[in-house]
């Protein structure tokens, strides 16, 4: 039953595209943070989970420090994003929450991850104050998707207890063949975005877990998983009745979707 003292966190997917956009302002940064503008007064998250492609590995981890560090997981951007620090507190109780709720999955908990890209820079945008608890929960790259979905079901209980989950990825990230003169993006691209947004529409999830039959384009748009995944830790945590979103519907590069979906008010 949904706590009389919270009001249920919506979840979202975020196609985080370049770390650029951490310091820019364009039209996916302002819909990051048009998504998480009414999330003030009664209904400020209580603290943030985010899911992010680049923390990707072997078993499941969660960060359990008061003062995670901010990491610059990328090399040949400007200084100013080698600097950029996103200096939001840790939450340790709750990486201890989330290893129970997550029983008998084994959870680690990591005192030597902290915030990478994949979360700083969508978060820069959408909660600039960085006075939010915020943990990063890895990607355990062993496991098939349908167990990342499934794990994502699991979290689900963290909406009702005033956390927001939030995961950044790309759904169609092929760094290989990315168009620096940003012409239109190539068919194949599209047509795999365009079969992940008629999945969506659908509530397919078990189609868009079980992606590499979702469409003949999948394995130029996810050459690996690691960007995929978070979406599917969102759907999971989704439930059946509540309205969904799409947004920020564009390719860009050629091969890289800046695609995004939030469930909830």
């Amino acid at each position: 039953m949904q706590s009389q003292r919270t009001i249920r966190q919506p979840v979202i997917f975020f196609g985080h595209g370049s770390p650029m956009n951490a310091i820019e302002h364009n039209t996916f940064t302002r819909q990051w943070q048009q998504q998480l503008a009414n999330l003030t007064g009664s209904r400020k998250p209580k603290a943030v989970l985010l899911i992010s492609a680049h923390w990707y590995g072997a078993g499941v981890k969660v960060t359990a420090q008061p003062h995670p560090p901010t990491l610059h997981d990328f090399s040949g951007f400007p200084q100013a994003l080698a600097q950029f620090q996103y200096p939001a507190p840790g939450a340790p109780d709750l990486a201890k929450r989330i290893q129970a709720l997550l029983a008998p999955v084994e959870v680690t908990l990591d005192e030597q991850w902290g915030f990478d890209h994949g979360s700083w820079s969508v978060l820069s945008h959408a909660l600039p104050d960085a006075d939010i608890p915020l943990l990063q929960l890895s990607l355990d790259g062993r496991q098939p998707p349908d167990w990342h979905l499934a794990l994502g079901h699991k979290l689900a209980p963290l909406r009702d207890e005033g956390v927001l989950i939030l995961a950044s990825g790309n759904v169609v990230h092929n760094l290989r063949l990315l168009d620096w003169h940003n012409n239109p993006a190539p068919a194949w691209a599209s047509r795999f975005e365009n079969a992940v947004k008629t999945a969506l529409q659908a509530r397919d999830f078990d189609a868009l877990a079980n992606y590499q039959a979702l469409s003949p384009e999948a394995q130029l748009a996810v050459p690996h998983p690691d960007h995929y995944l978070p979406l599917l830790y969102v759907l999971g945590a989704s439930i059946a009745d509540e309205p969904m979103t799409i947004f920020n519907d564009e390719l860009v590069y050629g091969s890289l979707s800046m695609l995004s979906v939030r469930f909830g008010n």
